[in-house]
């Protein structure tokens, strides 16, 4: 049941539909993981439109691995992605995950995308 991971566009942002059509799943189902995984949080537009970023259509695309093809549940899917980040922020800062440090920087990154949206 191996899907070819779909090719992303190099664009800023998406809207729900052109992630919907990428991750080849409802609009309904984006909505719902963004319910269920607190790491899926889109930007929203002035007109409240969902605005995805590209690091967010590969979080879209991984869950839908972890779901569809590895049979994860929804808690397991969780777990596996909050230690695959934890081992990615770990390799990159050279220290724990849970650090103070990585979460400023984690913050400070976000606003700086925030920012870029209102101007």
């Amino acid at each position: 049941m191996s899907e070819s991971i779909p090719a992303i566009p190099d664009k800023l942002y998406f809207k729900i539909g052109e992630v919907s059509q990428i991750a080849r799943v409802e609009p309904y189902v984006l909505r719902y993981w963004e319910s269920e995984f607190s790491m899926m949080r889109p930007t929203r537009s002035r007109a409240r439109q969902r605005l995805y970023h590209r690091r967010d259509v590969e979080l879209i695309l991984e869950i839908k691995r972890l779901l569809y093809e590895e049979k994860f549940t929804i808690s397991g899917a969780k777990k596996k992605l909050l230690e695959s980040r934890r081992t990615q922020a770990e390799k990159g800062t050279g220290q724990p995950a849970d650090s103070h440090q990585a979460i400023l920087q984690h913050i400070r990154k976000e606003l700086q995308e925030i920012r870029k949206i209102l101007s």
